[in-house]
């Protein structure tokens, strides 16, 4: 009997929640995943990290193979017991990083040679060697090796790249071959293109994959377009499979995705506004920069229970940020994680009792009405 599953619970609309299972704990949808590119998730500690209600991260094939390797990883005992964290860990192929950081890269049948953006050293990946990498990391949940053009493209370029997506997730498929506990998710490709989409994903659901992708989104293509896509790509693909938007986003990005039917996304968004003085509450976006939090006693959200919320006041949070402190991006990504996940556990409570649709004119007007208001 297979050790991992995909158990769907409840739906709403077309929004899902259920359970993905694997060895290493459930993950429950749907799913938000920090961020760890580099074996870390920025400014904040693993235990912290689950603390914010974290079920699954992910980690960055393309930057791991380059610093420390995964060959280094794999002699260190893998890389949940390298970065501390002993939940399931998803890690993307590296396709999307080679195309947007890679310098001087060569794209073949075979895969992409591509100069390092650290020290220009030169390196190959392909499906095999992506799917190798992966292995030695020691992921749960491994990416199929695909290419990604950036938005927009014309549909020539965006019909080359899905059949060359789809020929190397069939070769991702034969290389990861038979790995109980682990799973192998596709990724469906087409840009904004529904009949690409509806052929991409006839492919991957014939090669059959533990999960599915929806790629190629998030690249510059703008909300309405992206909504646009999601109206019709997930449902391309299998119902009894966990579905999967790369790379989104902002909270609205994340609800609207979550309403057309997808089940776990990821963003560096949380972490990265945090380092700058960014924080995103149930009021909308605060920016913390702003002299005008440095007389201000409030809460940064005065319903969450973060440290940062918790303990301090905008007027210290204003303060340590202008002052260049460490403390602030650890204060401030804690903080955004843990709005992040809760929208999520929200969202999951609210599918389960059939309410989606409320808790969605809820979370908007929410936003809409701005910033706390000064009592």
């Amino acid at each position: 009997m297979s050790t991992t599953s995909f158990t769907l619970h409840a739906t709403d609309g077309r929004a899902r929640t259920g359970v993905i299972q694997t060895p290493r704990g459930e993950i429950r949808t749907p799913a938000f995943m920090p961020v760890g590119t580099a074996a870390t998730v920025k400014a904040m500690m693993p235990d912290q990290v689950r603390s914010t209600g974290a079920d699954i991260l992910l980690g960055n094939t393309y930057h791991l193979m380059l610093r420390p390797t995964a060959e280094r990883i794999a002699r260190l005992g893998g890389l949940h017991s390298f970065m501390n964290w002993d939940r399931p860990i998803l890690t993307d192929s590296g396709g999307f990083q080679v195309m947007s950081l890679a310098e001087l890269r060569k794209l073949t049948e075979d895969g992409v040679t591509f100069r390092s953006h650290i020290d220009g050293s030169k390196h190959m990946l392909s499906p095999e060697r992506s799917m190798e990498i992966q292995k030695l990391l020691g992921s749960d949940i491994v990416m199929a090796f695909d290419e990604c053009p950036a938005l927009p493209a014309d549909r020539d370029r965006l019909d080359t790249s899905m059949r060359l997506s789809m020929r190397w997730a069939a070769r991702s498929r034969e290389a990861f071959g038979d790995r109980p506990g682990h799973m192998l998710f596709g990724i469906q490709q087409g840009g904004l293109e529904p009949d690409l989409r509806a052929e991409s994903a006839k492919a991957l659901t014939d090669i059959g994959f533990d999960g599915y992708a929806v790629g190629g989104l998030a690249v510059g293509e703008g909300q309405e377009a992206m909504f646009a896509c999601l109206d019709h790509a997930p449902q391309n693909l299998p119902v009894d499979k966990p579905r999967y938007l790369m790379g989104v986003g902002k909270p609205d990005d994340i609800v609207g995705a979550v309403k057309r039917g997808i089940d776990m996304m990821d963003c560096v968004l949380p972490t990265r506004s945090g380092r700058t003085g960014q924080a995103f509450t149930r009021h909308g976006v605060v920016n913390l920069k702003n002299i005008r939090h440095a007389d201000d006693p409030r809460p940064l959200d005065e319903d969450c229970s973060c440290p940062a919320c918790r303990n301090y006041s905008r007027a210290y949070l204003h303060h340590v940020y202008r002052s260049r402190e460490m403390i602030s991006g650890m204060l401030l990504s804690w903080h955004n994680l843990q709005y992040f996940q809760d929208i999520m556990d929200e969202m999951r409570h609210a599918i389960a009792e059939g309410r989606f649709e409320a808790w969605e004119a809820a979370f908007h007007a929410g936003r809409a009405d701005g910033d706390i208001p000064r009592l």
